[in-house]
């Protein structure tokens, strides 16, 4: 036995290289999943052990995505769990009633400073350079992975329980664990303590049902991020996104459709593979994603996509900081606007998402002011027949062209790409191009249709796993492992929202 070889992959798996982090579509992940299994299922009965044992693990996972930086989220931990203890012994104890909202002021103030050195240090000083006229060179500040999600996950805690919603946590491991979890650590979806907490200490209890349906879930989520995701775009989109003059209008138009495919993808297929390896360790998370392609308009699109993050702006930004629809029609829709500005740029520090995010709260906000004072629709009106499928076209035409900002990374593209859609389509090369990808458009096809799939089949799906028992299970995540190696690229390929 070569000791040197042994001791070489035995430090590559446990220091942080930060051109391969552990993703779940890595073989790494899956052999390392498979040994964490063994030793959890062990400590069923052992609850405090249990909790130890899967938080160094969710530690060790997000040094190997972030190195060092898992002194930050320590950090947020810590201190969010001290003062959402002081607030409630505040509020509890009597003290001068405005001690909680200090506290509270604190914890933003922590949380959310970190967020903005490390997010936004650069973007606010170049955008005061440039007013002033100097030349500003960013400084060379790391971004941690899924640092805006466990940020805003911890401020869930704190703002909740300084609104008397849920009590604090009483044990610090305990919290920790909940922020650390590493299903949903780096890319979601944000899971608020008030449905995480009571499934902490319960009694580790994993039924077939939830088994069969992690399975599927990790199964759909690997095909959806390294079978369609990677594929389109490694094929097919990046070359249009990286220089669309050189392409027809008709191939920048599949770009952009294959781009709403792609980003949809690779965060649904994240979020699948999270909640469905949570429910094999015996926890339940919440939806994040309800085929969003399906909805006829762009407020129910903000209903189905990225779920955690649109409810939790809509409670804590929306309602609670800005008072949601109780000051007046005017107020309403300036809140409308003002929160999707701040979910277009929690998603990066960037004037393009920024306008993206600006672009969608008009939209809100002009289809709410559409609905409720021109055509007098009530509160929970639906559209039916032809209404809702002209509705279900043309929001997803906006979403994908509004995708168009998120991805390109200068105005210049974006300009590139709309005059070749709109001056230079060329529909006598569509056969040819058609021919040319046939393989990247016939997946993007099949991702497509099978979004209309309806949940009653995936319901069914998991019921003949179940019947099947675990061989069937284990040849199903084999057969999509096997698939994924005859078509993954020889890099990995890092889920699109760890940037975020």
């Amino acid at each position: 036995m070569n000791f040197d070889n042994v001791f070489a992959n035995l430090q590559k798996v446990l220091t942080y290289d930060p051109s391969s982090p552990i993703i779940f579509s890595s073989g790494l992940f899956l052999v390392l999943f498979v040994c964490f299994s063994l030793i959890y299922y062990m400590l069923r009965n052992r609850d405090t052990a249990r909790i130890l044992f899967v938080t160094a693990f969710s530690y060790y996972f997000y040094y190997k995505s972030s190195g060092l930086c898992f002194l930050l989220l320590a950090a947020v931990t810590v201190s969010d769990y001290v003062i959402a203890h002081f607030i409630w012994k505040a509020k509890t104890a009597g003290w001068d009633r405005r001690t909680p909202k200090l506290l509270l002021v604190l914890s933003l103030v922590i949380d959310l400073g970190f967020l903005f050195y490390f997010k936004y240090t650069n973007f606010f000083a170049g955008m005061i350079a440039d007013i002033l006229g100097n030349n500003f060179q960013p400084w060379d500040i790391f971004l941690p992975v899924g640092i805006s999600f466990f940020t805003f996950q911890s401020l869930s805690y704190t703002i909740d329980v300084y609104r008397g919603r849920l009590q604090p946590l009483t044990r610090l491991i305990d919290y920790a664990f909940y922020i650390s979890f590493f299903p949903q650590l780096v890319a979601g979806p944000i899971v608020r303590a008030s449905d995480f907490a009571p499934q902490i200490r319960r009694k580790l209890n994993v039924s077939d049902s939830m088994i069969a349906r992690g399975v599927f879930m990790i199964v759909v989520g690997l095909f959806k991020k390294a079978v369609i995701s990677d594929y389109i775009s490694l094929n097919f989109v990046d070359r249009i996104f990286e220089n669309p003059s050189l392409y027809t209008g008709f191939e920048n138009l599949l770009g952009l459709y294959g781009y709403a495919l792609q980003i949809y993808c690779d965060f649904s297929g994240y979020s699948d593979m999270a909640i469905g390896i949570a429910l094999l360790l015996g926890f339940h998370f919440p939806k994040n994603f309800d085929a969003p392609f399906k909805s006829s308009g762009i407020g129910e699109f903000w209903h189905r996509w990225h779920i955690s993050l649109s409810s939790w702006i809509k409670d804590y930004v929306y309602i609670f900081w800005m008072g949601g629809n109780r000051k007046g029609k005017r107020r309403t829709y300036v809140n409308l606007v003002s929160s999707m500005l701040l979910c277009g740029l929690w998603h990066g520090a960037s004037l393009n998402f920024v306008i993206w995010g600006g672009i969608h709260g008009l939209a809100v906000a002009g289809q709410k002011f559409l609905s409720a004072e021109v055509f007098k629709h009530p509160k929970h009106y639906v559209s039916t027949g032809f209404r809702k499928y002209m509705g279900m076209f043309l929001t997803f035409q906006f979403v994908a062209f509004m995708f168009m900002i998120f991805r390109m990374p200068t105005w210049q593209g974006v300009g590139d790409m709309c005059t070749q859609i709109f001056c230079n389509f060329h529909p006598e090369l569509m056969l040819q191009v058609l021919v040319s990808y046939k393989y990247v458009f016939l997946i993007i096809l099949f991702g497509y249709v099978t979004h209309f799939v309806p949940d009653s089949w995936c319901d069914k799906a998991t019921v003949m796993l179940k019947k099947g028992g675990m061989l069937v299970q284990v040849f199903l995540i084999l057969a999509v492992i096997y698939v994924v190696m005859q078509v993954k690229s020889s890099e990995i390929q890092p889920f699109i929202y760890f940037q975020f």
